[in-house]
């Protein structure tokens, strides 16, 4: 992979984490290109990682193995149709960052008969500990999906969907999953502070739980189920706690949550469908 050239468009958050970890996994920063209007940004760009920045999108895009659009969903048309006859030319495979954006509407938008691959990575792919999931299209060869799966794959783990449809599912579930731990951090902090624990003290306590609690899921051939019950001894603190949170709903208010997540999802990508 590390001689195929690779184009953002767009150098915001996303694409730097993704250059970032590319870089971090060897890639050489000769063969990746940054386009982005922002004089400012093309600058830092190409100083912090080395890479060609450019203020045009197709001089970047031009012989590019793979562009991945990383701008904003609400602008995504605008950039991808200007590209689409030099896309279709070169067969360059697509890959599109963009929440909610279809891959149906992107064809469209680049003419038809390109290679894409949507994908919905999440916001700790900023720090290497991302979780991305892929769709492709029937044009993606089978060179092409591996080079987009080491691409993402840079920022955390990738999975792939054979059904575009569940992407909508996937925003629920990690796409927008990262603020409901952290809203549960928050309130678990709020409640050890309540109880007069230093609020320096119940912040780290809480986050040092957090991480501990995903790193011991992430390791055990448990499921969490199994390592709840591990640690809720009968009749014990935890236990008690577990019984309120049970008792009060907890369980159907976080379906409740990731229903009304999905739904929106689906919204929004009906939406920007027909801008």
């Amino acid at each position: 992979m590390s001689e195929k050239i690779i184009t953002f468009i767009g150098g915001g958050n996303m694409a730097r984490s993704l250059i970032g970890g590319l870089i971090a996994d060897g890639y050489s920063p000769q063969h990746i290109r940054v386009s982005d209007p922002n004089e400012e940004q093309r600058t830092s760009l190409s100083g912090r990682f080395g890479v060609q920045a450019h203020a045009d999108n197709e001089t970047a895009a031009r012989e590019a193995d793979a562009v991945i659009l990383a701008v904003k969903p609400q602008v995504i048309k605008s950039v991808a149709e200007p590209l689409g006859p030099l896309l279709r030319q070169q067969g360059t495979l697509t890959i599109s960052i963009a929440a909610g954006v279809r891959e149906s509407d992107l064809s469209r938008w680049l003419g038809g008969s390109v290679p894409v691959v949507r994908t919905m990575p999440n916001t700790p792919a900023l720090v290497q500990t991302g979780a991305t999931a892929l769709y492709a299209n029937a044009h993606v060869s089978g060179v092409q999906r591996d080079l987009a799966e080491s691409l993402l794959r840079a920022v955390g783990i990738t999975q792939w969907l054979d059904d575009e449809a569940l992407m909508d599912a996937v925003t629920a579930v990690s796409g927008s999953g990262p603020a409901y731990f952290f809203q549960l951090m928050e309130m678990i902090e709020d409640a050890g502070t309540e109880l007069g624990l230093p609020r320096k003290t119940a912040r780290l306590l809480t986050l040092e739980t957090a991480l501990g609690a995903a790193r011991m899921a992430l390791e055990s051939e448990e499921d969490p189920a199994g390592l709840r019950r591990r640690v809720t001894s009968p009749n014990g603190t935890t236990h008690a706690a577990i019984t309120v949170l049970e008792e009060g709903g907890a369980r159907e208010l976080y379906k409740r949550a990731l229903n009304a997540a999905a739904a929106r999802a689906g919204e929004l990508g009906k939406m920007l469908g027909e801008q």
